[in-house]
C-alpha cells in the first residue's frame, strides 16, 4: 500500500518487472530488468503506427561515467549486476562486463576480445539432432565472469538489446542472434509457408528466447537500422519478408500475396509478411533473404 501511494507522486514510478520504486525516466532498475524497451506512448506517429528507432530507447544514454567514454555513439544498460555497453555505428561492438558468477552465451565466431580471466565453456542446446539436420548450430559458447568480453557481427548494422521479463517470449529471425544472458532459454521452431517463394518453398526457422524465472537480456544484430513498431490488439502491419527481425510471441505472423499484372506484359506476385498485434515487431532496413535447408 505504501509503495502504491509513493508511486503516485511525480518523480517516482514502479519498475514493471519487480515492482520497486525508481526515479521517473531512469532507464535502469536494481533488479536488472529495466523498463520495457519500447516507450509505448500509446500515440501513433504520422504514419499511424507507434514506431520508433530502437536505438532511441532502452538505454541510460549519453555519457558513460563508469569508464570515462563519452559521446552519442556509446550506449549502455544493465542486466543483473553486469554492465552492457554498445559502441560504434557502422559495425558496432557490444561489451559485457560480467559480474562474478554471471554468464552470457554466444556464437563463437562473433567473439571480438575478452579479458584473460573470463572462463569459457560450451553450452549445449536442446533439440541438437533437429538443429544439425537443419544446418543450424547445435551448441553455443558460454562465458562466465568476472571480467569483460566483447562481440561483433562483422557486418554493417545495429546491435539491439532486448530485456526479457520472467515468462516473456521473443521470436527472432534465424542467424541474427548475438548473445544472451545465462538465465535466458534458447530453442527454435520452424515456420512453414511464410514467404516460401523467397525461401525455396521450405519456410524458415525462428529462434525462441524465454526467461523462465529471472529477467534476462537478449542481444541481436539487425542489418541497416532497426525500427520497432508496437502493435495494438488487432492492429496489423505488412513487412517485406527480409525486413523481419523479431517479434513478441503474442504477435501473429502470416503470409499475404498480391498478384500485380500489366496485362499483355505479364506481372508478378508481391509477397509480404503480415504481423497482427498485440505486441512488438522489430524491422531491419536492409533486407536479408537467407537460404534455408529443408
Amino acid at each position: 500500500m505504501l509503495d502504491e501511494l509513493s508511486a503516485s507522486y511525480s518523480g517516482l514510478e514502479k519498475c514493471r518487472a519487480c515492482g520497486r520504486l525508481k526515479v521517473t525516466g531512469l532507464t535502469l532498475c536494481k533488479c536488472g530488468a529495466d523498463l520495457l524497451d519500447s516507450p509505448d506512448s500509446g500515440q501513433p506517429d504520422a504514419y499511424g503506427y507507434n514506431m520508433y528507432h530502437h536505438q532511441d530507447a532502452g538505454w541510460s544514454g549519453g555519457a558513460v561515467q563508469e569508464t570515462g567514454m563519452r559521446g552519442p555513439d556509446v550506449k549502455e544498460t544493465r542486466t543483473g549486476n553486469s554492465l552492457v555497453r554498445i559502441a560504434g555505428t557502422i559495425v558496432p561492438q557490444v561489451e559485457v562486463a560480467l559480474a562474478p558468477g554471471e554468464s552470457v552465451y554466444f556464437e563463437h565466431h562473433i567473439l571480438l576480445w575478452k579479458h584473460p580471466q573470463i572462463n569459457i565453456g560450451i553450452k549445449p542446446l536442446k533439440g541438437a539432432l533437429k538443429r544439425m539436420m537443419a544446418g543450424m548450430q547445435i551448441f553455443v559458447t558460454e562465458a562466465t565472469g568476472p571480467g569483460s568480453i566483447a562481440f561483433s557481427r562483422d557486418d554493417a548494422g545495429e546491435i539491439i538489446p532486448i530485456h526479457i521479463r520472467p515468462g516473456d517470449e521473443i521470436h527472432v529471425r534465424e542467424h541474427q542472434f548475438v548473445a544472451a544472458t545465462g538465465n535466458v532459454d534458447y530453442s527454435f521452431f520452424r515456420v512453414k509457408g511464410v514467404a516460401n517463394i523467397l525461401f525455396g518453398g521450405t519456410g524458415f526457422w525462428i529462434d525462441r528466447f524465454v526467461a523462465p524465472q529471472q529477467p534476462g537480456l537478449l542481444l541481436l544484430h539487425g542489418y541497416g537500422n532497426v525500427y520497432e513498431v508496437n502493435l495494438r490488439p488487432g492492429e496489423a502491419i505488412d513487412v517485406e519478408p527480409g525486413g523481419f527481425l523479431y517479434k513478441d510471441a503474442s504477435v501473429q505472423m502470416t503470409t499475404n500475396s498480391q498478384k500485380l499484372s500489366t496485362g499483355i506484359f505479364g506481372g508478378f506476385n508481391l509477397f509480404m509478411n503480415r504481423f497482427i498485434g498485440p505486441g512488438r515487431v522489430g524491422i531491419q532496413t536492409m533486407y536479408v533473404h537467407l537460404p534455408t535447408a529443408e
